[in-house]
């Protein structure tokens, strides 16, 4: 009989305290990004010091500790908080007798495990070979020490040096013909966008720290004012639940309609080639008439992520939409909820309804700030333009004239510019 139970594989975390402020919050993130990867944290080693080792990314004395306390433990695999270098990589192999997993090497697994669309594959299929590229010296020059101990060195270090080429040319070969597949869905995608762009439905884009509750803030809107069609996504208490970016359509019950997407997570130290591989996922963000920061209020170190948040947006170029804080979790404090702060943040529970209620009200402030109210007199003969204004804008009073119907609306300035004739002045 088949079982679907996750080995765990029990490894050791390591760091260096160089002095940076958010040490420990980077530690205890490390922490659980190896559980998002099926692992337990059996110990955690760090060292203070001035710089990292550049031979072997620590000290020679704390490389001993790490390897005595693995051994003791019997522990097979090191976790290392910063990217490493590959010399760094090979020597502390050697120094522990350990695989040794650096942060990079730790994310990109999770996001391999994790990828279900194409799209996601891809990305993380081009971010896993660019960190790859520049470690193959590694292996290769293992491959000549091997080769130049017999008697014919020269013969065979001329075979190594070329095999070592090969490989690279392989790997940039398979990165260009991937980044050409991910152009390709990027078209797509952009068609998408365009033609959502023409509807004149304005859009919000959930972004925030991996895990901070954007998922079910999606998947709370999508119950309460999606159509039937419309699914809710994926959602689990985990780092990097989902890497797809879901659009959803809400209708309200005034009748206006918003966009909302779904976004991949952000974690610090999110490496480079992730988030430029990431950049045609997060094109729903940027292209988005107001941005949702979605932030674990419970989380001690919150305002961290929402400094980490800022800065990916920002890396990605992301800096002029207008953007609304939303406080989740807040029924894991002791702060009162729900609450509006000023016009740009609210404290909420995203399992509340009194909390979605109040999100969605600060949501239409902003996207629909522009809409315009106004009385239209519509003569009976034109009854279909009725039925739209019923189905689409916001009725706020009905009176029947003999001349025709008499309507106060609520409507985006696009079907004002079409429907103005019908002003009562």
């Amino acid at each position: 009989m088949e079982t679907n139970i996750q080995t765990v594989e029990p490894v050791i975390i390591a760091g260096l305290n160089t002095g940076q402020e958010d040490f420990d919050y980077s530690m205890v993130e490390l922490a659980e990004l190896a559980q998002a990867n099926h692992m337990e944290v059996i110990d955690r080693i760090d060292q203070v010091i001035d710089r990292p080792n550049p031979a072997t990314y620590f000290g020679k004395g704390k490389v001993e500790e790490i390897r005595d306390v693995a051994d003791a433990n019997h522990i097979p695999t090191i976790i290392t908080n910063d990217e490493l270098s590959p010399s760094q990589l090979r020597n502390l192999e050697e120094g522990t007798g350990c695989r040794i997993l650096d942060r990079t090497a730790l994310i990109l697994e999770i996001f391999a495990t994790r990828a279900q669309s194409k799209e996601a594959k891809l990305q993380v299929q081009i971010a896993e070979l660019q960190y790859r590229l520049p470690r193959l010296q590694t292996s290769a020059s293992e491959r000549l020490d091997q080769q130049t101990g017999g008697g014919s060195g020269f013969t065979n270090r001329g075979a190594g040096e070329t095999k070592l080429e090969m490989d690279r040319r392989t790997i940039q070969h398979q990165i260009s013909h991937l980044r050409q597949e991910l152009a390709d869905i990027d078209k797509s995608e952009q068609t998408k966008r365009k033609q959502r762009a023409k509807s004149a439905i304005p859009t919000a884009a959930l972004v925030g720290y991996t895990n901070a509750g954007k998922s079910t803030i999606m998947n709370g809107l999508v119950r309460r004012y999606g159509a039937a069609e419309e699914k809710t996504v994926f959602e689990k208490n985990m780092l990097f639940a989902t890497l797809d970016t879901s659009v959803r359509q809400l209708t309200l019950p005034d009748q206006k309609r918003f966009l909302l997407s779904d976004t991949v997570g952000f974690v610090s130290k999110l490496p480079t080639h992730l988030v430029e591989s990431f950049k045609s996922t997060l094109a729903e963000a940027a292209n988005a008439d107001l941005l949702i920061q979605v932030i674990d209020y419970s989380d001690p170190h919150y305002k961290e992520m929402m400094e980490t948040t800022n800065e990916t947006l920002k890396q990605i170029g992301i800096t002029d939409i207008p953007m609304i804080n939303v406080f989740n979790k807040a029924d894991k404090t002791e702060i009162e909820f729900p609450i509006l702060e000023g016009d740009d943040q609210v404290v909420i529970s995203a399992k509340q309804d009194a909390s979605l209620d109040l999100l969605v009200d600060v949501i239409k402030k902003h996207l629909f700030k522009d809409y315009v109210t106004t009385t239209l007199l519509i003569p009976f003969t034109d009854g279909h333009i009725v039925s739209y204004l019923n189905e689409h804008t916001n009725i706020l009073e009905t009176k029947y004239e003999s001349n025709g119907t008499l309507l106060t609306v609520e409507m985006s300035v696009q079907d004002y510019q079409r429907l103005g004739k019908y002003e009562k002045n």
